[in-house]
């Protein structure tokens, strides 16, 4: 399979402090990528630059062969890069399914008119009902986002993501502060709902990157240091003594 997405020499500075140094990473089409690595090693600032909040100081990021260098996170997501957060991003106030057919109706280029009222229209509706069922929310999808357990907020944060129905998937640590019985149902969601599509993660649960990802690439002090399939990087001393060993 052909790069789907391509960094290229990615370096990033913070007022003199150089946090990324040279990074390159390959992503192909419908491939799951997980990137690893100990705290402080750059990994949220590489989702950052490759989602569009940061631009980089130096280096090109190629999505589908166009340079999509420093576009702003609005601009991608019209082109089909989704992001998810570390930290839950919902309308609390709103229903599940209303979070989500927010997500569907920007990406129909619909916005709000009084005498066309998205509850009217028959596709949209569809479409975040597939979405609330894919994600495993339809017992609760009238509910307020705001009563929901914190594992389904995240869930609801994926189906957001889904909602603009994205040719690239960005889950920064989805699993953050879940239980293990959380943990496994989000696994097993974000295994169905990722089927067929190309998803980049960063997350710290070994168990979850091992459950899902067909390439990891690991990111130590700003830089890669390994990219490989699951087993190769399970038995890769470097990856033992830089991060795995921590565990």
């Amino acid at each position: 399979m052909a790069d789907y997405l391509r960094v290229h020499k990615i370096h990033m500075d913070f007022s003199g402090l150089r946090v990324l140094e040279g990074v390159d990473l390959k992503v192909r089409e419908s491939e799951r990528h997980a990137i690893i690595g100990p705290n402080g090693a750059g990994k949220t600032t590489l989702f950052n630059i490759i989602s569009g909040k940061f631009k980089p100081s130096s280096g090109s990021i190629l999505f589908m062969g166009q340079d999509i260098s420093g576009k702003q996170a609005h601009e991608l997501n019209r082109l089909g890069l989704a992001r998810s957060f570390q930290i839950t991003n919902v309308f609390r106030e709103l229903s599940v399914f209303d979070n989500i057919r927010s997500g569907v109706r920007s990406r129909h280029g619909l916005r709000y008119h009084f005498f066309r009222r998205p509850e009217h229209n028959r596709q949209i509706n569809e479409r975040t009902e597939a979405i609330v069922h894919e994600v495993g929310l339809q017992n609760v999808m009238q509910l307020p986002a705001s009563v929901l357990s914190y594992g389904q907020q995240r869930a609801l944060e994926i189906g957001i993501t889904l909602s603009t129905d994205p040719k690239i998937i960005l889950l920064d640590e989805p699993t953050a502060g879940m239980t293990r019985e959380e943990t496994g149902e989000a696994v097993r969601m974000i295994d169905r709902v990722t089927a067929g599509r190309t998803l980049i993660i960063i997350e710290h649960d070994m168990d979850v990157v091992f459950s899902l990802a067909h390439t990891i690439s690991v990111l130590h002090y700003g830089k890669i240091l390994v990219s490989d399939i699951p087993e190769k990087i399970r038995s890769d001393q470097r990856v033992k003594d830089a991060y795995l060993g921590e565990e």
